[in-house]
């Protein structure tokens, strides 16, 4: 899959295109993002973090940034990609998505979550690894298992949602190729 290759989603035949998320890309996927951010319950994000900052975690400390956008260029979604670990562990990628409310449901994380595989075999990763995938958003379990995600550990109490107050975080794991 090409970084500029459209998509179809399966749920509502909406057209995504997926490319590399340039500058002029910030506003609106922080627009998707901060209500994420803010409601403290998916992300481990400061709630208070301001865009300069996510823009710095999001993008600046990935290897690299993607979005999802419809035919008008309407961001939908974004992801990023990143080492889990240095040097002798930098064979396994951490990538983060997040959707737009209007976009959910729809297929977008699912589209992006294979074009995150494949990029991750383009630049040389063998496994995908989330750290902190939050119990209590099942969506987001169940999404992440149906595209060959496995809960490989459940760390009690790790991440501090911001309703639910301590809840449980699972690690998921994927190998994308052996050699």
């Amino acid at each position: 899959m090409n970084q500029g290759d459209q998509h179809t989603s399966r749920q509502h035949r909406l057209m995504v295109r997926i490319r590399p998320l340039q500058p002029e890309d910030w506003p609106a996927t922080w627009r998707i993002m901060e209500p994420v951010v803010r409601a403290g319950e998916t992300l481990p994000f400061d709630p208070a973090v301001d865009a300069e900052g996510g823009y710095a975690v999001w993008v600046e400390a990935a290897l690299q940034a993607f979005v999802a956008v419809a035919a008008d260029d309407q961001v939908l979604g974004a992801y990023h990609i990143k080492p889990n670990g240095p040097t002798l562990a930098a064979h396994v990628c951490n990538c983060g998505y997040v959707v737009a409310a209007t976009a959910r449901r729809q297929g977008v994380g699912s589209l992006l979550f294979s074009h995150s595989q494949d990029q991750a075999l383009a630049l040389g990763f063998r496994a995908m690894q989330f750290n902190l995938v939050v119990s209590a958003n099942t969506a987001a379990v169940q999404a992440w298992q149906r595209n060959g995600m496995v809960i490989v550990g459940t760390l009690p109490g790790a991440f501090r949602h911001r309703r639910l107050g301590f809840v449980d975080a699972h690690v998921m794991y994927k190998t994308l190729k052996s050699d």
